[in-house]
């Protein structure tokens, strides 16, 4: 078979269109070009329950954006992470203490070649396996919300001798 009949043969299918995310159909996909960060709803519904506060919450928040793979954990300075909230490095470093009394987060302090202090890492697994423990109460919560639902969309004749309580 010569090549143009092999060419001729061959069936061009029309791309796929590419949808875009419900991320990127509020945000805009030029403001997604700067990257996001994945936050859990059950971490931010679950603030209070985690004895976290609006400084402590927005650390934390700071901290998830600068963690991109699992395996390699953030390490900004508190300077940065300073300025990005419009606090001081104490404030900072005082409240990243506390989250690491609370086990949310273990810092661990790093020196450079030549000795001096470098940037902590900060490894935020205790804040990760709080809000996985706290998922099946959130889904237990979700699962009575569409049975209460349920309930009241079914007619009372229709209901089972169980569901009338």
């Amino acid at each position: 078979m010569a090549k143009t009949e092999a060419a001729e043969k061959i069936v061009q299918f029309p791309k796929a269109e590419r949808r875009s995310s419900s991320t990127e159909r509020i945000w805009g996909s030029a403001v997604l070009s700067h990257r996001y960060t994945g936050i859990p709803s059950i971490l931010i519904q679950g603030q209070q329950r985690l004895g976290v506060n609006a400084l402590q919450m927005n650390i934390l928040v700071q901290l998830l954006d600068y963690w991109r793979e699992p395996e390699r954990k953030p390490f900004p300075t508190k300077k940065q992470i300073a300025q990005r909230i419009g606090v001081t490095a104490k404030t900072i470093q005082n409240n990243a203490r506390l989250l690491g009394e609370a086990g949310l987060v273990k810092r661990e302090m790093r020196k450079t070649a030549s000795g001096d202090w470098n940037s902590n890492v900060y490894h935020p697994n205790g804040l990760v396996e709080r809000v996985q423990k706290m998922e099946a109460d959130f889904a237990e919560a979700r699962n009575k919300r569409r049975q209460a639902k349920q309930f009241a969309e079914t007619p009372a004749g229709l209901r089972s001798k169980n569901d009338r309580g």
